[in-house]
């Protein structure tokens, strides 16, 4: 178990993280580091010492996100109407990628390492499951092919935040109509492998 922080490295691990999030919630995740350093005014060498790899500080602003995601899966699964789950986490997640340009810049590469990243994945599944059996969502998509929706809204958030920031809800729109069993047609491609994500969202070599 890690020590805990003396009350003055706290403070100053709290004040990185905050800039840190500000910043990237309004201009992604390329801020300089020495920026965050100045905004929280504290030195670079204090931003080193609690984040040595710029992945540490991006996990530490954002790992609250998988605990929202897991959060929203389980209401998902709480409603009724197997479609109404799915659709509501879907439009939720996108909701948090266009609310926060760093969160959707990390969601479609990769996301933060926390104890909840693997329950999320438990009830995504479950979700998915769920609204195939019911009939309503096509029975050949997969875990996997959320993917493409987060990445396909992922770049629509980037595109059109500047002119139509809410343009995202159409194509999610578009993006669930064609996930219907009812418009359902054979696909061209076999899904993506568990393995095959796994590598795209760089959890593993």
């Amino acid at each position: 178990m890690a020590k805990p922080l003396r009350k003055d490295a706290q403070r100053n691990r709290d004040l990185l993280v905050r800039a840190a999030r500000g910043l990237y919630a309004v201009r992604g995740l390329d801020v300089p580091l020495e920026e965050i350093a100045k905004t929280a005014g504290v030195s670079i060498g204090t931003l080193y010492n609690h984040f040595p790899q710029r992945a540490d500080l991006v996990n530490a602003v954002f790992a609250d996100r998988t605990a929202t995601v897991a959060k929203l899966a389980e209401h998902a699964l709480s409603l009724d109407d197997a479609w109404a789950g799915l659709t509501y986490f879907a439009e939720r997640i996108c909701e948090l990628q266009a609310a926060d340009r760093g969160y959707n810049e990390l969601a479609s590469t990769r996301p933060p390492q926390t104890e909840d990243l693997e329950r999320g994945y438990e009830l995504m599944t479950k979700i998915v499951e769920r609204a195939k059996e019911s009939g309503d969502l096509r029975a050949d998509f997969t875990l996997e092919d959320m993917a493409f929706v987060t990445w396909g809204i992922a770049r629509t958030v980037e595109a059109t935040a500047a002119v139509r920031p809410e343009a995202w809800r159409r194509h999610l729109a578009l993006l669930l109509d064609g996930m219907r069993a009812t418009a359902a047609s054979p696909l061209p491609e076999p899904p993506l492998l568990p393995g095959e994500l796994a590598r795209l969202m760089g959890h593993c070599d």
